[in-house]
């Protein structure tokens, strides 16, 4: 489980997140959703620690993260996995060298055995036998599992995923979010998904959080979006031509 309290942030002078809290629970995927700048990756970055709120905290379980001394964050950090926004591979590796890189960088394990977690990665993820072809080699789709594949390999407790369907086809979207539910709910991991990709809300958004100009607006499940009695909520939502259809 991870928690935010009363988290707030300015750039410049101007508010980007404004006295935020919320609870992301193990086991399921929940989902940060909003319109472009309306402090999504801000509110990411801040539960990660590449930004420090000016005010509030953040907790991993019972530990409080932001202010925590740098070898409790490093220990956290290291249950930690990404998937960025398109990918984020290194186009000089080979998959097997991308999803490794992780347990080079973080473990002393020895080659044989990171090679024998990188193949039960890739296979989890349907890419068993693509080891050795580059990037460049595979469709945006099995980028997008590598580096799930990546974010998973050293037994990560938690999963943050920025816009994982950024660039895909509504059909290999759909393959990605099943995969992404499959996982949190298999290795029962606590999982951050950043999107705005409402197929994705409906399909897998157990636990959503909706952000207004730098605001929490309203949180609750896919079940409950038909009923959110929230103005920009509802305008956010059936903006989509998808949701457009099932309110008639």
């Amino acid at each position: 489980m991870i928690r935010v309290e009363n988290i707030s942030k300015a750039f410049n002078g101007k508010e980007v997140l404004k006295d935020i809290s919320g609870t992301f629970e193990k086991g399921k995927p929940n989902l940060i959703i909003g319109s472009s700048g309306t402090g999504k990756s801000v509110l990411l970055k801040c539960i990660v620690g590449l930004i420090k709120p000016d005010d509030g905290f953040v907790y991993y379980n019972t530990k409080e993260f932001t202010f925590a001394s740098r070898n409790d964050k490093t220990e956290i950090r290291r249950q930690i996995g990404m998937l960025f926004q398109g990918g984020a591979l290194f186009d000089s590796k080979t998959v097997e060298q991308n999803v490794m890189f992780p347990l080079d960088v973080l473990t002393k394990m020895p080659l044989n055995e990171k090679i024998d977690r990188v193949n039960f990665c890739l296979e989890r993820v349907g890419l068993a036998g693509q080891n050795h072809k580059m990037p460049s080699e595979i469709s945006g789709g099995m980028q997008k599992r590598v580096g799930i594949a990546r974010a998973i390999v050293n037994h990560s407790k938690y999963l943050f995923c920025d816009e994982p369907n950024s660039g895909l086809d509504p059909q290999t979207s759909i393959l990605i979010d099943d995969l992404i539910l499959e996982i949190t709910e298999e290795y029962n991991i606590t999982t951050i998904v950043v999107t705005h990709d409402m197929n994705s809300v409906m399909g897998i958004g157990e636990n959503i959080l909706f952000l207004y100009e730098g605001r929490k607006l309203w949180e609750g499940t896919k079940d409950e979006i038909m009923n959110s009695g929230v103005k920009e909520f509802d305008d956010f939502v059936f903006a989509n031509k998808v949701m457009q259809k099932l309110r008639k």
